[in-house]
């Protein structure tokens, strides 16, 4: 019981509180824009397996101009 009377409230709990949810939603945010960042090098790195698969392949070769002269 004794110990229920000498009790006091910690004035620094509500500040690292506050800090701690701040840094929660920073980190929330960062991690939104890295998933936007991987979806869009996704889509870049789907462009860039298409287009070496239509134009590096040695099935499809580069069509020519019909110019044979060197440049």
């Amino acid at each position: 019981m004794k110990q229920l009377l000498n009790w006091r409230r910690d004035p620094g709990v509500e500040q690292r509180k506050m800090q701690h949810e701040q840094r929660m939603k920073q980190l929330e945010s960062e991690i939104e824009q890295l998933r936007q960042e991987n979806a869009w090098l996704a889509a870049i790195e789907f462009r860039l397996a298409r287009f070496e698969q239509e134009h590096l392949s040695g099935s499809n070769p580069l069509s020519s101009t019909g110019d044979s002269s060197p440049s």
